[in-house]
Order: structure tokens, then sequence, then C-alpha cells
């Protein structure tokens, strides 16, 4: 029979068991691995278009109806396309389109920072940071409000890029 070392055996006088540890990469090989880009301008809008047709019902007139208003209160906004989802980006994330089965819901990042006097946030209340707009089929949304709410969160945006 042969004795194998046990857990305690380095300090009886034994080396402890050797280990084999997993290849990992170094640190300077992870520097130069790029991180691939999100896709922003006509591929995104593509993207978007996609997803819009794909939904094909209420979700689908409902975020584009949102996504023109979005590039009416900017014409300078970005459209990109992350996680999955329609994103709009000026100086930052301004806020994303996600459609479910029951609401398309447009989720500000940083929308806890806002003044929404026209009460158009109806979820994530109680969050320190984002808030969302969840819009139920047959709703519709105060064009003018949600347009000063793009415009606010722009404004944020860029007074925290300085």
């Amino acid at each position: 029979m042969v004795k194998r070392p046990g857990p305690l055996a380095h300090t009886q006088g034994m080396s402890p068991p050797r280990r084999v540890l997993p290849r990992v990469l170094k640190c300077s090989t992870l520097r130069f691995m790029a991180k691939p880009e999100a896709p922003t301008g006509e591929a995104a809008a593509t993207l978007i278009d996609q997803r819009i047709a794909e939904l094909g019902d209420w979700r689908g007139n409902t975020l584009a109806t949102m996504r023109a208003l979005i590039q009416k209160a900017d014409p300078e906004i970005v459209e990109e396309w992350k996680w999955n989802v329609p994103v709009w980006s000026h100086n930052g994330i301004i806020c994303t389109g996600e459609a479910y089965k029951s609401a398309v819901k447009l989720t500000f990042a940083k929308g806890a920072s806002l003044d929404d006097p026209k009460g158009l946030f109806t979820s994530s209340l109680e969050g320190k940071v984002r808030r969302a707009l969840d819009l139920r089929e047959g709703e519709t949304v105060n064009g003018p409000a949600f347009k000063a709410l793009i415009r606010s969160a722009i404004a944020l945006n860029k007074a925290n890029a300085k």
C-alpha cells in the first residue's frame, strides 16, 4: 500500500501536494484583446428596422413611433444596437427600447436624475439610477413631454461629460 500525504502533511515535515493550476492569459495579453464594437449608424438602424418589422404588431408600431419622437427631439442622436435591443445615445446612453409581450419599455439610463413634470415614467420608480416608461397596447404618450424628457437626458449627459 502506497502512503499518500494527507492535507496536513506539510505541517508534519512533508511537502504539500502539488496543485496544477489552469493556464491563464497574462494581463498584457488581455490588454490587447479588442472588445467587439456595438453596431452604430446604418448598421444599427438596419437592426432596429428589422426588430420593428419582426414584431409586426402594436409593439412594432409603438417602437417605431417612439423612435421617430426620439429622432425629432435630437437629430444628432446616435442609434446603437447593444444587449440585443435598440439604444439611443448622445454623449452617453439616453435610453433603450425593449419590446415585451405586454409592453414596450423605454428605459432611461439616468432617469432618476431627470425631472418628469408630466409623469411619463411608469416603471422602476424606486430605483436610484434608471427610470422607465412602459407603453401597453392602445396607450399613447404625450409627444412634446417625451421630447422634452429626451432633451433633458441629453443635457444631463453633456453636463456630466465636462
